[in-house]
């Protein structure tokens, strides 16, 4: 295994330890915990560029790993209703039918290389910001009194590459 992959696999691990952290509003702590996985996200594929240890596992496991983490987060703030209702529906609704989507085009035997999108990485990175700062709101007034307009921000990416993910689904499909 190679370190990209372990750092992705240690992504994968990390999310029970921060949705406990949350449901127990242990804060802090999951705010460490989603930081170091939010770090290991991004090293991973540096790594995997620079080192020439791209796999078809890492290409497989790592937007795995995000969905994990980020569809966790969402569910659990949600639950908690440290979160409006409608943001991780948005988020997590998005992520259902990317992978269906898939899942379909895999199934009729189209060959498809799974390939993140600007657009997608984006979103990631707005859906993690947003994480953190409903974390951070715990502890400063300040960072809660902006948090509706990150929402905002962050479902019109998601809605936005969720539209141009249906897209170039269409165009697979019908060539």
């Amino acid at each position: 295994m190679n370190l990209p992959n372990f750092l992705t696999l240690t992504r994968i691990l990390l999310v029970p330890f921060f949705v406990t952290a949350v449901v127990y509003r242990y804060f802090s702590w999951a705010i460490v915990i989603f930081f170091v996985a939010g770090i290991t996200d991004g090293l991973d594929g540096l790594l995997a560029r620079s080192l020439h240890q791209k796999t078809r596992l890492g290409a497989f496991l790592d937007p795995l790993a995000d969905k994990l983490l980020l569809t966790s987060a969402y569910i659990t703030l949600g639950i908690l209703h440290l979160v409006p209702f409608w943001l991780p529906v948005v988020v997590v609704s998005r992520d259902i039918i990317i992978a269906l989507g898939m899942l379909i085009i895999m199934l009729l035997g189209y060959n498809y290389e799974i390939r993140p999108r600007m657009v997608s990485k984006a979103t990631t990175v707005f859906q993690i910001v947003t994480v953190l700062a409903v974390l951070c709101a715990q502890y400063c007034s300040f960072i809660s009194r902006h948090l509706l307009g990150l929402y905002a921000v962050t479902v019109i990416f998601t809605v936005v590459s969720g539209v141009y993910y249906l897209y170039l689904g269409m165009k697979i499909l019908n060539p």
